[in-house]
């Protein structure tokens, strides 16, 4: 350990631009074994490490797996690294790591932080490839769990309790297991096989999967309420918010999931309706955070003449992965940054969309969030051409009527309130976690959720039992 001197930091392989532009595959080469070592051979091992106490929301042994990895010891490497996440080799490739556990490590400043992210995601993959399993007992109690969205959250929560030994229903209403997993981030990030993986996992370990079945609609609340000794809300934050601007609702201006979605459709092989082909057209997305870079980079590939990003701050205050933003700049998409559309603007003789007005802006004081505020520049209005408008402005909580039936409390943003310490909601057996509890927020921090509120599940119905 403590080689940071000899071994600078090796981020994993990426292919060339011409080649990856080819397809929707993954575009980094994890590490093998014999790369793995040395990169976590760089850990100085601190005595109280900041990667994990505060950069880490699942408060990983980032230190031991790190350690153990660099010894070579694969299988002990893989069980500390799934002790505490549901899924690190998918954590290990989509999370900010710069913003969290990479950002908080020692040597990030002078040295290069170690590659936490890369080397997580190297080992529960390189576990599996030898053939090394996770250790669930089977079901062995009695007691059984509803768990509502097969998202992060609620695939965190269903690991947790079967790890426990404990039931669960899980109920999603798209037609595949994943949530935002599976239909939300493009495959040159996360291939499906990965996510495919884990639930062939969780089905092994005990795990009831009803898809195509959405609560409320096809099976009561009150009935799941009734033969379940629990239930976990794991059901995200869906609904694409808008600019409030006239022509928001043309044909060509797309919020960012449904066009995501309709790609990864198409993938699987479902026709692409006509409206989302960006082929040989000018396509302008508004948003600074990853699924905006998603939405670049997936339009670059389908063929998209230019790809503009419109941000309103700089790209420092860009709220996702930097090395999203580099990928997206290697990739031929065009960054037009202090920019804060204004107008949709539309062809009145034959209805197409041509463009989007905007103002440019400049950063003021800090706000009540900690983050820059954003002031427009008076008379700086110009038109940025479009023929197709993406929209990646974050997302709000779907309001749930099953949920107000049974008292279920709510915020002014339709949020879930929860308990800070177990994610129980004001009703006893229902708890909550992600993004339907939070607000739009990250995949690990949905796994923290999960987590939590399956081992103060865990914890209730062991008492009770």
């Amino acid at each position: 350990m403590q080689n940071f001197i000899e071994n600078q930091r090796r981020d994993p392989e990426k292919k060339n631009v011409k080649l990856r532009l080819r397809s929707f595959d993954e575009i980094y080469h994890y590490y093998d074994l014999a790369q793995v070592a040395p990169q976590a051979e760089r850990c100085i091992q601190c005595g109280d490490p900041f990667c994990a106490t505060i950069g880490c929301p699942l408060g990983n042994h980032i230190p031991q797996w790190l350690a153990a990895i660099a010894a070579k010891d694969l299988e002990q490497a893989f069980l500390l690294s799934n002790e505490s996440s549901p899924f690190p080799e998918i954590l290990g490739r989509i999370c900010p790591h710069n913003v969290l556990c990479e950002c908080a490590c020692t040597l990030n400043d002078g040295y290069g932080a170690i590659a936490i992210g890369p080397i997580e995601a190297s080992i529960t993959d390189l576990g599996f490839a030898s053939g090394l399993e996770l250790p669930f007992p089977g079901v062995i109690h009695p007691k059984k769990v509803a768990v509502i969205g097969s998202g992060p959250a609620g695939i965190s929560s269903a690991h947790f309790l079967l790890r426990a030994g404990i039931g669960v229903d899980m109920y999603e209403r798209a037609d595949e297991p994943g949530g935002l997993l599976a239909l939300g981030i493009p495959n040159f990030k996360l291939d499906k096989g990965i996510v495919r993986h884990r639930f062939e996992i969780l089905d092994k370990a005990g795990l009831q999967l009803h898809l195509n079945c959405e609560v409320g609609r096809d099976i009561d609340f009150d009935q799941l309420l009734e033969s379940h000794d629990a239930v976990f809300l794991g059901v995200g934050a869906t609904g694409g918010r808008l600019p409030h601007l006239a022509h928001e609702r043309h044909g060509n201006v797309f919020r960012a999931m449904e066009f995501l979605t309709a790609i990864q459709h198409d993938l699987e092989g479902e026709p692409l309706h006509p409206r989302f082909n960006v082929r040989d057209k000018q396509v302008v997305v508004i948003g600074g955070g990853d699924t905006a870079m998603d939405c670049l980079r997936t339009s670059v590939r389908e063929g998209a003449e230019s790809v503009t990003c419109l941000y309103r701050r700089d790209p420092s205050n860009m709220p996702g992965s930097h090395k999203e933003y580099h990928n997206a700049q290697e990739e031929g998409v065009t960054f037009l940054f202090h920019r804060a559309p204004t107008k949709i603007i539309v062809d009145e003789g034959d209805g197409h969309l041509t463009g989007v007005e905007v103002l440019k802006t400049q950063l003021a004081g800090l706000g009540a969030d900690g983050r820059h505020r954003v002031a427009n520049v008076p008379d700086s209005e110009h038109c940025i051409p479009a023929e197709v408008l993406i929209l990646a402005l974050g997302f709000d909580v779907e309001e749930f009527a099953f949920l107000q039936q049974v008292g279920v409390e709510t915020d002014g943003r339709r949020r879930l309130v929860t308990e800070t310490r177990s994610g129980r909601t004001s009703h006893p057996k229902i708890y909550a976690g992600g993004d339907c509890a939070r607000g739009s927020h990250l995949a690990v921090t949905a796994a923290a959720d999960g987590r939590r509120a399956a081992l103060a599940i865990i914890t209730q119905l062991l008492d009770d039992a």
